[in-house]
């Protein structure tokens, strides 16, 4: 298998690619510091997952780990995307016999609002878009996000500084970008993603560290909780400080976060 790795300084896509015009792919978006791709454990069997559940074949990660070490050196607070496309090939919506991978690997600044938000919280607004449910490919971070773009567009003209997203029967999924999690009584839960959304990194790493219960959450539900956040890996995890007119106080939202984390490494 051939597989065709493209940065920056050598950037070119065939016209025919898959993940053009099929949206035949999917990516992984890290945050880099120091010369540092962090969590890129997390990333890369998010795109090990990835390739198996949409039958693409097995990356070649020596090689693509050698292009993302010359991509960042020198980066000391930026943002790393690798997209992973099937490459070209294939009648219509059919798989090419012999698969060639085309690899997209981008160095791009690092939002400047994030660290700001930690401390300010973020206020959420109920976003008029819905998701479809697609358990096929629930939790993926594929090429297919035109949800998304319609999202962002309706966030425009919202108050706000993100959204709560719903599926079509009204449960919680995710922001327009990150995921959701909230603490009740010393439990800590996040949104079932088995039907649709996507699973981050860092709620991934989150997962590792605390016991993550994933359900059905209304939106009622989300505004009784104790804190609430919206987390990804390039923010880390953010305090919501309102969703639509219900206030949460950001600092005892931290406090409590901390604590879960300070008594979960105890044991």
């Amino acid at each position: 298998m051939q597989t065709i790795i493209t940065t920056d300084d050598t950037s070119a896509i065939n016209t025919r690619d898959r993940g053009l015009n099929y949206g035949d792919g999917f990516f992984t978006t890290a945050k880099v510091s120091a010369g540092h791709v962090e969590h890129w454990q997390y990333h890369k069997t998010r795109l090990i997952e990835c390739a198996e559940r949409l039958a693409f074949p097995a990356i070649n990660f020596t090689e693509l780990e050698q292009h993302i070490k010359t991509a960042i050196t020198g980066c000391k607070l930026n943002v790393l995307k690798v997209v992973v496309t099937r490459g070209e090939g294939g009648r219509g919506y059919g798989l090419p016999q012999h698969t060639h991978l085309t690899i997209l690997i981008t160095v791009s600044a690092f939002p400047q609002n994030y660290s700001a938000l930690v401390n300010s919280g973020v206020s959420l607004a109920l976003s008029p878009i819905k998701l479809a449910s697609q358990p096929l490919l629930a939790g993926l971070k594929t090429l297919n996000r035109l949800e998304q773009v319609l999202i962002k567009n309706a966030m425009a003209s919202q108050q706000c500084d993100d959204v709560l997203v719903l599926d079509h029967q009204n449960n919680v999924i995710e922001a327009s970008a990150a995921n959701v999690f909230a603490i009740g009584n010393n439990t800590l839960y996040t949104p079932s993603l088995e039907q649709c959304g996507i699973k981050g990194v860092y709620l991934q790493s989150l997962c590792d560290k605390l016991a993550v219960e994933f359900k059905h959450v209304s939106l009622n539900e989300l505004t009784q909780a104790r804190a609430v956040f919206i987390c990804n890996s390039l923010m880390g995890a953010v305090p919501v400080n309102r969703i639509e007119q219900h206030p949460f106080n950001v600092e005892q939202s931290m406090r409590l976060l901390n604590e879960l984390l300070a008594k979960e490494a105890k044991c």
